[in-house]
């Protein structure tokens, strides 16, 4: 298993910078795969970023592609969403999700998911 939690959510004005980590304990880090979710109020939660285990391979949805950065750290067991630019429709509760398989979009691929982080993007 792996427990999974975020920090580094907070207020910002649109235009600005917030930077996501999430931490993991537990088992191997390096064995998962991580995910960044998003899920605002009357929404359903949807896949912002993900990363393979050694970091090699991300991917972003089309809607953060050029403002969002995910990285990871295996060495500490950290993997961060960097957010630029962020709109008033980047306001959402943030997950970190891990799963053994592949990079995925899909909320149900993942296994371990952390409480989540609030953003708000304020205009």
């Amino acid at each position: 298993q792996v427990q999974l939690v975020e920090s580094g959510g907070g207020l910002v004005q649109a235009g600005g910078s917030l930077r996501l980590s999430c931490a993991a304990s537990g088992r191997t880090f390096s064995s998962y795969t991580i995910g960044w979710f998003r899920q605002a109020p009357g929404k359903e939660r949807e896949f912002v970023a993900g990363i393979s285990r050694g970091g090699g391979t991300t991917s972003y949805a089309d809607s953060v592609k050029g403002r969002f950065t995910i990285s990871r750290d295996n060495a500490k067991k950290t993997a961060d969403l960097q957010m630029n630019s962020l709109k008033t429709e980047d306001t959402a509760v943030y997950y970190c999700a891990a799963d053994l398989g592949g990079v995925s979009t899909k909320t149900y691929s993942y296994d371990y998911w952390g409480q989540g982080t609030q953003v708000r993007v304020s205009s």
